[in-house]
C-alpha cells in the first residue's frame, strides 16, 4: 500500500456516499487518530490496486485462451472437487 506523503501532490474530488458509510469512515477515523482523507485515501488505493491486478489476470487468461493453453470446464472441476474431497 502506498503512504501518502504531504508533499505529493492533490487534487480534491466530491464522493456522494449514503450516511451510513460516512458514519462507518468517521468512526475508523476516530479510533484509530486518522482523518477522514486518510480513510477514504487508503481505500481508494485499496480498490485500485485489487482491481488492477483482477484485470491483469483477466488480460493473461485471455492470452492463454487465444493462444489455446486452455483446459476443459470438467476437468478444471474434477480437480478442484477431489482437493476439496467434494462429490461431483
Amino acid at each position: 500500500m502506498k503512504e501518502y506523503a504531504m508533499s505529493r501532490a492533490r487534487a480534491s474530488i466530491t464522493v456522494h456516499a449514503e450516511k451510513e458509510t460516512v458514519a462507518e469512515i468517521d468512526a475508523l477515523a476516530a479510533a484509530t487518530d486518522r482523518s477522514r482523507d486518510d480513510i477514504v485515501n487508503q481505500a481508494l488505493q485499496q480498490y485500485l490496486e485489487t482491481n488492477a491486478w483482477q484485470v491483469e489476470r483477466i488480460r493473461e487468461g485471455i492470452a492463454a485462451a487465444d493462444a489455446g493453453r486452455v483446459r476443459p470446464a470438467d476437468d478444471v472441476f474434477a480437480r478442484i472437487s477431489a482437493k476439496h474431497g467434494w462429490s461431483r
